[in-house]
């Protein structure tokens, strides 16, 4: 077995910028209140702390909000309750929450094994009845998104580092991006039932993150049907997430 390179963090962690994207979440989610109790939220990969605080904050929807990082970079600390945690394990109980939230972190914890192992702890630390985002970089995005250098996740594993070190970029490659087809079969090995949201998560994009950008808004007046086609080469794989054999989707 070959050695794993060690990790760094590649957070984001401009509050501003995270603003949007916490939005964006929400959207997606459809998260709404629950009758009676507090929403339990988890988000992992906490970064800035910045969507951790705003879910926290967020008073039309009442949640209850921990975060989770392997490192402690967080610029926004109030609002949540904060643990600093060593691998994918999680310290929570089964069913713990309604909604967890891996936003860019799956490329991130390790190969197959440790991938498959982050969700399978989303899997169980969520309730039967609730719902999980999961956002990660396609692996056949032209720029790579972590290094911006082209075709870097293309290549295979073997030559990745050698091409990064040409480019004078990073030392070591250290990420693990995936294809549309591999993330699938790892979410249903880990016992979870998935909805792909590229078309949604792009007309947010284009409407909202990015009104600005022309080529976004012709990309989002394309037919759904044309768009679905497009999944595949996605730069950004989003997905909702369900334990199998919970409640059908809405």
């Amino acid at each position: 077995m070959r050695n794993s390179p060690a990790r760094l963090p590649h957070a984001a962690l401009d509050p501003a910028e995270r603003l949007p994207k916490a939005e964006k979440i929400k959207a997606l989610m459809a998260l709404a209140p629950i009758p009676g109790r507090h929403l339990r939220l988890l988000e992992i990969g906490t970064g800035s702390g910045a969507i951790a605080h705003y879910f926290a904050t967020e008073s039309g929807l009442h949640c209850d909000v921990d975060a989770v990082d392997v490192t402690d970079q967080r610029s926004i600390a109030d609002g949540y309750r904060f643990q600093q945690v060593d691998g994918v394990k999680l310290p929570f109980e089964n069913g713990a929450f309604d909604a967890v939230i891996s936003n860019h972190v799956l490329e991130h914890v390790g190969e197959s094994a440790e991938q498959i192992d982050h969700l399978r702890e989303i899997a169980r630390v969520m309730r039967d009845d609730g719902i999980g985002y999961l956002a990660s970089p396609n692996r056949w995005q032209l720029i790579e998104p972590h290094y911006h250098v082209a075709f870097l996740s293309w290549l295979p594993r073997r030559w990745r580092t050698a091409y990064l070190r040409f480019f004078r970029t990073g030392a070591v490659y250290d990420c693990e991006p995936l294809s549309k087809s591999p993330l699938e079969s790892m979410l249903d090995a880990a016992g979870l039932e998935s909805r792909n949201m590229f078309v949604p998560a792009l007309r947010h994009l284009a409407t909202v993150e990015k009104p600005d950008a022309p080529l976004l808004r012709l990309m989002a007046s394309l037919p759904d049907g044309v768009l679905r086609g497009l999944r595949s080469i996605s730069p950004t794989h989003v997905y909702l997430l369900r334990r199998r054999k919970a409640a059908a989707w809405p």
